[in-house]
């Protein structure tokens, strides 16, 4: 009841006194009595105003369909069939769509909401939120908690949610996502220092915004050991800085912080054959140590100090038992200092490793020794072996999309530099295959994606969904991905940063429930659900679609002229013959799911 509007509690209450007069048995108005109470009092948790938008009115008396744009649409690359596709309209309305076509298919949904802070930044109802609105924050849980619930469902059990909130509504979005995904799946809140303090800000200026990530299912999410994961981001200045002093090895130079500290003397080269030395390995580590030092690296990083034999780098970590429960003597059993013979100490818990898992790091070179007995073993990790760490909760970036923009002739305020959708969407779960991304607006997170395809060669595909305020959809959206994609200004000029790709437009329209025509109406969208589920194009040679059984008939007499199928989507009520089974058997085939032609089924 937590969620009830005030007008639907005071009726309920009015309605509950009148119950209570026509009743005088105890147990009735006991019952009463304890339905009142629950109305009545406070409730721990978000207690908020529920506000019906104009979306919700539309929707009880239409159906919302996705009509394909063609002129819109973009083919770049012509080695891959996959689309992406961006959605006009409000975004409540392609949600519901998205149940349909996408219910429990989503990898990533990574989201930068309006931040509600009561400047021109929050359109409720095709008007902004000011900031002195009563109902400022209610309208903004009750926008935020229908599109979340269907979120929700169209994540994968693996799947994740990524939503960017500064400091006006991160509290309250925070609770709300307790409430619809679960506390238990919270992945944790980054903290994204942009190292830029708010000028305009009474009391502490805030510089940072705060990045919540949910799991659909945390246990199911956490099984993939690479989710949460970043490279560690000096990883390979550090393996580079160390390969360069390996190359010196045997050979005559002047140590670098040397040579810095003589250079503005300008000594002759007679002088400076004094500061030759010959590298051997140790003064390899100590140039190398010294390096690491005066760098703004990690700990964590900067423990990889040492460089060995062959050149690589590589820190020692202690190997003993982590746990409180006491292992068996087995766990107890000394190594053997390779030089002196002697035991070496054995760690208060004992070996983290079983013997015979400690005699294979032995033979591999695993193991470090100090210069005799009385130093305890430590296992030794290789750098290049351990490149990635648990993603931290602070994320430093101070980059901005102002200028990338500008340069692609796109005008936008508050861009979200791509830097950080990569993060987001590489680090959390690097292996997701379909982003969805609801507030989509100069399309960010669209070419987050299209940029670590690039890098990495992957078919990770987009969905973007955002409405056409003041243009938006058409004249940034629409053009910032077409530019990153083709390679082509809005002017004709040519953008350097072209990545390939194809992309569909779709517009959201309406079909009225009282229409004699309904069902027609929505047959002429089936294709629009079956491209977009898919992510292909219906073309009529690779992907055909059968709706009626003429049509059928019609497909099995031309079957030969189909030397490029490659699926066929049949309309369920069509009963297929043994022969048409027969010939569909080198191909997919799928029945179209029965709610994309039932309007009962889904509002």
């Amino acid at each position: 009841m937590a969620n009830l509007s005030q007008e639907k509690r005071d009726n309920m209450l009015a309605f509950l006194n009148k119950l209570k007069s026509l009743h005088n048995d105890e147990d009735s108005l006991t019952a009463i009595d304890q339905i009142i109470k629950e109305l009545t009092s406070k409730k721990y948790g978000l207690v908020w105003e529920e506000h019906e938008e104009e979306t919700d009115v539309k929707i009880k008396t239409h159906i919302p369909v996705f009509t394909e744009i063609p002129s819109r649409e973009i083919i770049a690359a012509k080695n891959t069939e996959q689309f992406h596709f961006l959605l006009e309209g409000d975004n409540l309305h392609s949600l519901i769509l998205l149940e349909k076509t996408h219910r429990g298919k989503i990898d990533v949904i990574y989201i930068d909401p309006p931040y509600n802070r009561g400047k021109d930044d929050f359109i409720y109802d095709d008007a902004y939120i000011a900031e002195n609105d009563g109902f400022k924050d209610s309208k903004w849980l009750s926008f935020m908690s229908k599109r979340l619930k269907i979120a929700n469902n169209l994540l994968s059990e693996n799947g994740v949610i990524i939503i960017n909130i500064d400091e006006h509504e991160a509290a309250p979005l925070l609770m709300l996502l307790n409430e619809i995904f679960g506390e238990y799946n919270n992945l944790g809140e980054i903290i994204w220092n942009k190292q830029n303090p708010k000028g305009d800000s009474r009391g502490v200026s805030a510089m940072h915004e705060t990045i919540l990530c949910f799991a659909k299912n945390k246990d199911v999410f956490l099984s993939d050991s690479n989710v949460c994961k970043r490279k560690k981001p000096n990883a390979e200045a550090i393996l580079k800085k160390a390969a360069s002093l390996f190359k010196k090895l045997g050979k005559r130079a002047i140590p670098e912080d040397v040579l810095s500290a003589i250079k503005p003397f300008g000594y002759p080269d007679a002088v400076k054959n004094d500061f030759y030395v010959t590298y051997d390995l140790e003064l390899i580590n100590k140039e190398f140590q010294n390096w690491l030092s005066a760098q703004r690296f990690s700990n964590g990083e900067k423990a990889y100090k040492f460089i060995d034999e062959t050149g690589r780098v590589y820190r020692g970590v202690s190997m003993a038992w982590p746990n409180k429960k006491k292992p068996s003597d087995e766990y107890f059993i000394p190594l053997i200092h390779p030089v002196t013979k002697k035991p070496c100490p054995v760690p208060n818990k004992g070996w983290r490793n079983s013997p015979a898992t400690m005699q294979l790091l032995l033979e591999q070179g695993r193991i470090l020794f100090g210069a005799d007995e009385h130093k305890q073993p430590e296992r030794k990790y290789y750098l290049d072996e351990n490149m990635y760490e648990n993603v931290p909760s602070i994320y430093e970036n101070a980059d901005s999309a102002d200028d990338m923009l500008k340069e692609i002739g796109v005008k936008f305020e508050y861009p979200k530099p791509v830097s950080e959708a990569i993060f987001a969407c590489s680090c959390i779960k690097p292996d997701a295959r379909i982003f969805l991304d609801f507030f989509a607006g100069s399309g960010t997170t669209g070419h987050a994606v299209l940029e670590l395809n690039h890098q990495d060669g992957g078919n990770r595909q987009f969905i973007l969904c955002t409405n056409n305020e003041n243009g938006i959809c058409e004249n940034v959206t629409y053009q910032r991905l077409k530019t990153i994609i083709t390679g082509q200004r809005q002017d004709g000029s040519t953008y350097s940063g072209g990545i390939p790709a194809n992309l569909m437009y779709f517009r959201t329209d309406f079909v009225d429930k009282q229409s004699e025509k309904l069902s027609k109406e929505l047959l002429r969208h089936i294709r629009e659900m079956i491209q977009l589920e898919h992510g292909i194009k219906i073309d009529g040679r690779k992907y055909v679609i059968i709706m009626t059984k003429k049509e059928m008939d019609n497909f099995e007499r031309n079957i030969g002229s189909y030397t490029e199928l490659k699926a066929v989507f049949i309309n369920g009520e069509i009963l297929l013959t043994a022969a048409q089974e027969k010939i569909l058997g080198n191909v997919n085939f799928y029945i179209i799911p029965d709610c994309y032609f039932e309007p009962k089924d889904a509002f």
